[in-house]
């Protein structure tokens, strides 16, 4: 018997081996799925560690700073206001000097990392006196906590997904495994945003991840008290909303109870929503008051350079001078709702878990590209989905991938982040390349987005000649910010084209198999 396990064991050796495998991944895959993820987690953190060396969003620039100084004022606030005084303006919190405009479970993220920099350095907190704080130990507790936010949550959230995923959804070789973990805990986006730029996405993700995983494994009530979280954190998770609504919707309606099961679901959205709203529902004006900082309208439909259907169209038609900002609103919305409809039809349609993975990318790029007040950081949330389908659409993650880095450049220079920005694309390129995933890559690429790959290289080769141009070039007197419009132009032609593609993949999914006949072709 443990001759014949022995034998087995070389067998597989030898045949992962000629699949193409290199011995730089054998060991990795041979641990397990644990100790492969425990590696490359390892590995993923000390690349935030050193990207957080790097400068941050405002950093040294008077008198708001940047979102560092945000993130660090709302610890600032939650720690010595009441809690029924962070979201209302008051001598002690001046709502225009970085006011929370977060749902409340972000202001309770910020209150306990307030209390760790208190126990620590009580300066960096201080009320009034600690604006502008930039003490290094200051920066140095700031930036753990973003890491122990990954190390808490993301992490545990993307190996959870990653076990649920090849247990149940799509079988492979284990060298597949560690790609797909190195991909989605080294996502080059999200390290700049969180760890360079200094932000806390990896929370709201991380409790998308989450929910994804709990969904695939057919745990809808938990996947819904996850989604709920994520929503109450920040509330861009309303991209996802689509997604999950027209899936669960879709799931209840072919059971026996759907009256039931919906009542259940709608059971744990209103206990969570009323679990982490509680502190504001002893009236109506205080709930309406924390809203009203949830939607900031008056900033106007777009922000910056952001590669989406407002501001680039905007080029022709001048939108904030044609219409007023209410008449926008519903325009926005409109267009959102609209171009979402064909992907969750297909979801109530016909649900199904690989249909709800490219759900949640087609409904976030509904999103992204039309919904009111997006900025160029919300490319995180459809580069998402997009990175939990990257084992079954390689070149769409590697598309969209480098097109999400490119919108973000411009961001990147003014945060004095290029060095740690052009490091991480060419990590993301190493890894995209792995020994034993190029074959593997070329098979799935000849599938599928075949015609769009012959026309890919030409637009690559903008890429690459608009990064350098973008930093060697001086733009002309008369139009400072042409080159910012041309990267604009160039990533939002691609994320439309992406958008249509996986449109039309979804609604040309398999049906899914019926549990019967899944138990006829077992036995």
């Amino acid at each position: 018997m443990e001759k014949g396990k022995k034998v087995k064991q070389k067998k597989d050796k030898e045949t992962f081996v000629e699949d193409g495998d290199g011995d730089c991944w054998w060991w990795i895959v041979e641990k397990g799925t644990a100790a492969t993820f425990f590696i490359i987690a390892l590995y993923a953190s000390l690349v935030r560690v050193a990207v957080s060396y790097h400068p941050y969003s405002g950093a040294g620039k008077p008198p708001k700073f940047g979102d560092f100084e945000a993130q660090r004022h709302w610890m600032e606030i939650t720690l010595n206001l009441p809690i029924k005084e962070w979201y209302r303006n008051s001598t002690s919190n001046d709502l225009s000097y970085w006011g929370l405009d977060y749902p409340p479970l972000t202001a309770y993220q910020s209150f306990i990392h307030g209390l760790f920099l208190r126990f620590f350095h009580p300066d960096s907190v201080s009320l009034f006196t600690s604006r502008g704080h930039e003490s290094y130990l200051g920066k140095l507790l700031m930036r753990w906590t973003v890491l122990s936010s990954d190390a808490l949550i993301f992490f545990p959230a993307v190996l959870y997904f990653v076990i649920v995923y090849y247990n149940q959804l799509s079988p492979c070789r284990k060298s597949d495994i560690a790609w797909h973990i190195a991909v989605i805990l080294l996502n080059p986006c999200l390290i700049l945003i969180d760890h360079g730029h200094f932000q806390y996405n990896c929370i709201g993700l991380g409790l998308i991840i989450g929910a994804v995983a709990a969904i695939l494994s057919g745990k809808d009530l938990v996947a819904s008290f996850l989604y709920c979280l994520a929503l109450n954190h920040k509330q861009m998770s309303a991209y996802f909303a689509p997604a999950f609504f027209s899936y669960l919707l879709g799931k209840c309606l072919r059971r026996k109870y759907p009256l039931i099961e919906v009542s259940k679901l709608g059971l744990v959205v209103l206990g969570t929503f009323a679990a982490v709203w509680w502190p504001y529902l002893y009236s109506l004006d205080s709930i309406l008051e924390v809203l009203s900082r949830l939607a900031p309208f008056e900033r106007g439909i777009y922000e910056d350079y952001v590669a989406n259907f407002w501001c680039t169209s905007s080029i022709l038609i001048k939108w904030k001078r044609l219409l007023t900002t209410q008449s926008l609103k519903l325009l926005s919305f409109t267009a959102t709702i609209l171009t979402c409809l064909p992907s969750m039809i297909q979801q109530i349609k016909s649900p199904s878990p690989q249909g709800f993975l490219y759900g949640l990318l087609n409904s976030s790029f509904s999103f992204y590209l039309f919904s009111f007040q997006v900025h160029e950081k919300s490319i995180l949330l459809p580069l998402l989905p997009a990175s939990l389908l990257a084992v079954e659409e390689p070149f769409l993650f590697r598309w969209f991938m480098q097109f999400a880095m490119l919108s973000m450049f411009p961001l990147m220079r003014r945060d004095e982040l290029v060095l740690a920005y052009v490091s991480l694309l060419a990590l993301f390129m190493l890894i995209f390349n792995a020994p034993g995933q190029q074959t593997q890559h070329k098979i799935r690429e000849n599938n599928c987005f075949t015609g769009i790959a012959i026309m890919y290289l030409p637009i690559l080769c903008c890429f690459f000649i608009l990064h350098i141009v973008y930093l060697t070039v001086r733009p002309p007197d008369k139009y400072p910010f042409l080159f910012e419009a041309v990267i604009m132009l160039l990533c939002f032609s691609q994320f439309i084209l992406i958008t249509l593609c996986t449109n039309l993949k979804q609604w040309t999914l398999k049906k899914p198999v019926k549990s019967e006949e899944m138990k006829k072709k077992l036995i």
